[in-house]
């Protein structure tokens, strides 16, 4: 202090530079925080039983009302910004109702979702099924049907009567025509229903014997699961292929 009792010059300035050092400190954890944080809360799944318990676990929080919400903030926008590894890739309807991403309570860069009418599928739809397990070893495919599918009731009601769908809705319509055959062998008090769910079953069986998937699916890296949503419940049902 000076003689009047006020701080001199050089204990103002040691005691600038001591605040800035903590400021800087300050600002230094506050950038340096969230990059530790990005990581997910949980291990990225490895296996296809882990990234199927992953999924079903979701939906039971989904069922009821019990939401994490997960992977859903900037901390993991950021974190997924340079590269993904989803654990599970799921081929849906176009449904509105049919979000996987809500119905299995899961965030970003977490899933690999193809959304066709009544999953039909085609060379590219089958091609973008193949890319998470042939690219990023995503270890879980899923074929999701769903109760009251509006694509699977207009082709069946297009095949059964006669009348092709305009434009290229009757794609569609030729690819869930297998699914058509099967529901009128299985029979069943509800056709459509029953058209939708040998959709998802001959669909899986087809992704899961593939030459590309095959291989996968017999060293155990992958699983092809095919399910049923419930639009009542929003619960998943399982119908085919889950891994032990």
């Amino acid at each position: 202090m000076d003689r009047t009792g006020q701080p001199d010059r050089r204990t103002l300035l040691g005691s600038g530079l001591a605040v800035a050092a903590i400021g800087l400190a300050g600002c230094s954890s506050t950038r340096t925080a969230p990059l530790a944080a990005r990581a997910p809360a949980d291990a990225r799944p490895v296996t296809p039983a882990q990234a199927f318990a992953r999924l079903m676990d979701g939906n039971d929080r989904w069922v009821r009302g019990d939401l994490r919400h997960p992977d859903r903030d900037p901390t993991r926008r950021e974190f997924v910004a340079q590269k993904q590894q989803p654990f599970g890739s799921v081929l849906a309807c176009i449904d509105s109702r049919v979000p996987p991403e809500l119905l299995f309570d899961t965030g970003l860069g977490d899933l690999f979702v193809m959304r066709t009418g009544g999953e039909a599928v085609g060379p590219v739809v089958t091609g973008s099924v193949e890319y998470g397990p042939m690219t990023s070893g995503t270890p879980l495919v899923m074929v999701l049907g769903h109760q009251r599918c509006g694509a699977v009731e207009s082709a069946h009601k297009s095949i059964r009567d006669g009348k092709p769908l305009p434009g290229n809705l009757e794609a569609i319509a030729k690819a869930l025509r297998p699914a058509y055959e099967q529901a009128a062998r299985d029979g069943g008090s509800d056709p459509v229903e029953t058209m939708a769910r040998a959709q998802v079953r001959l669909t899986a069986d087809a992704l899961r014997s593939n030459q590309d998937l095959a291989p996968l699916v017999e060293k155990g890296s992958l699983a092809v699961v095919g399910a049923y949503y419930s639009l009542d419940e929003g619960k998943v049902e399982v119908l085919t292929g889950a891994p032990s």
